[in-house]
């Protein structure tokens, strides 16, 4: 985003084509046209949100077909899982280097393009192998899929750093995400449909039709593509008009920072692993269980399982802006996992409707995401944020790999039900690390748990303190 003294600069050089003053230049472009007017950054900032759209919409194809992609593929549910694993799998490494290839080698324009490519490409694969009845080269797919996923999910930040900045930022970042949050739920709403009409023509359902179906789904990913294209020659061109520097992740990644990492850190990363691997994977696997324990049919199943997305992408920003006006990141951490907890047990060992449990999930999934995150960044200094958060990235890929693994061999052994306990089990784990996080922060005087006003006074004695 320009700022005010990038417009008055703007007013005073030389037009390159012209000669003039690029006051009479910038007078000649229409708003939506100028780098530095508001509308033309609204522009920019749909095409932002919709760079991440494909990416999350075949991300759960999976999920959205589970009935399907076993049937067809004449698969276990371990066989199954193995989906989301091999999507994990590449993620392990890449969150430490996405970040040093966008600064480093490839510049934020073209590495979004390449890794945009890689979902793509991914997906084109992961449809063939359905196409062939080649399961082994849909693992492929998935995998190719993981490289660009995650990584273009970091040049996505990237791009709104460079384009805002101060309070437009927040909000930018909520948009992001609701924006995602959609892909998933429109996956999850249309795919089933689309199979169904696609079985209709052929006649048939088989690999073919399933085939079929993934390839449709990579029309969002094209997209994703187009949108990359697009914004890459719109920050190319506000780069020449306004003078700036191309956008860097800002990302510093040093391995050995990790021994310095405090006790702390090492909490929020047991509470994030713990936490997310019993929400991803149970909604990769939620499909059967609605039906076979609640008698929904598909659609209603499919419906039902994305209502956590549903609710995540109009909560998350309401939910960031409260946050950051209390304070109190531990205890809103807390509630989130017990609200979890609350919702796994109502599905584990109750027949309530389960909309009430899956409501409250959504909810807690959002509140969680808002409170956690940003913690990280009150327990290190700035110069190892980078590797802090790729760190954090990394065990959660490594995490989310294994146990997508072990809950579908838990599920073809065992049953839905020991694999809920399965997942109470892995929210415990996390609810005991918070309450150990709260401890330790209190013990050692943090400002984890302060509210938002105590926290800006301490940052504001910091800072004069400095100067």
């Amino acid at each position: 985003m320009a700022g005010m003294g990038e417009e008055e600069d703007l007013i005073t050089e030389e037009d390159p084509l012209t000669g003039q003053g690029d006051g009479s230049a910038r007078a000649r472009r229409s708003p939506c046209s100028d780098p530095a007017h508001w509308l033309h950054r609204i522009v920019v900032l749909v095409f932002m949100c919709f760079l991440g759209f494909g990416s999350y919409f075949c991300y759960d194809n999976p999920a959205a077909l589970q009935t399907q992609v076993i049937q067809d593929m004449k698969l276990n549910t371990s066989g199954f899982m193995q989906l989301y694993a091999w999507y994990s799998w590449p993620n392990v490494v890449l969150c430490f280097l996405g970040g040093f290839l966008l600064d480093r080698v490839f510049g934020i324009r073209l590495g979004t393009i390449i890794f945009a490519s890689f979902v793509f490409v991914g997906q084109i694969i992961f449809a063939s192998g359905a196409l062939f009845n080649r399961f082994w080269l849909m693992e492929a797919g998935r995998f190719v899929f993981g490289i660009g996923g995650e990584s273009l999910a970091v040049a996505q930040n990237t791009y709104a750093v460079n384009w805002f900045k101060g309070k437009e930022l927040n909000l930018v970042f909520g948009l992001q995400l609701s924006m995602a949050r959609l892909g998933s739920t429109v996956n999850m709403n249309i795919m089933g449909w689309v199979y169904d009409r696609i079985k209709d023509l052929m006649g048939s359902a088989g690999p073919t039709t399933l085939g079929i179906a993934l390839m449709i789904g990579a029309t969002t990913c094209l997209f994703s593509l187009a949108c990359a294209l697009v914004l890459g020659f719109l920050d190319r061109r506000a780069e020449r008009i306004l003078k700036k520097e191309q956008g860097k992740t800002g990302e510093v990644i040093k391995l050995t920072d990790v021994k310095d990492f405090p006790l702390q850190l090492w909490l929020i990363f047991i509470i994030c692993v713990c936490y997310y691997v019993a929400i991803f994977p149970f909604i990769g696997l939620g499909q059967v269980f609605f039906i076979e324990k609640f008698d929904f049919s598909p659609a209603e199943a499919r419906a039902i399982n994305s209502i956590v997305y549903i609710i995540s992408a109009p909560a998350s920003p309401v939910l960031g802006f409260m946050v950051d006006r209390t304070g109190k990141n531990v205890l809103w951490v807390a509630c989130a996992i017990l609200a979890t907890l609350t919702a796994h047990m109502m599905l584990a060992f109750t027949f309530w409707n389960p909309w009430i449990a899956m409501s409250l999930m959504g909810l807690a999934y959002s509140l969680l995401a808002c409170a956690l995150w940003p913690m990280v960044s009150f327990v290190v200094p700035e110069h190892q944020l980078g590797t802090a958060y790729g760190f954090m990235q990394s065990i959660q890929n490594l995490g989310l790999a294994l146990i997508a693994m072990a809950a579908g061999a838990i599920l073809d052994n065992r049953g839905y039900l020991f694999l809920e306990v399965f997942f109470c089990a892995c929210i415990c784990m996390a609810l005991i690390a918070v309450v150990m996080l709260y401890l330790v922060n209190l013990l050692r005087g943090g400002d984890l748990n302060l509210s938002a006003s105590a926290r800006a006074r301490l940052q504001k004695s910091s800072s004069a303190h400095s100067q």
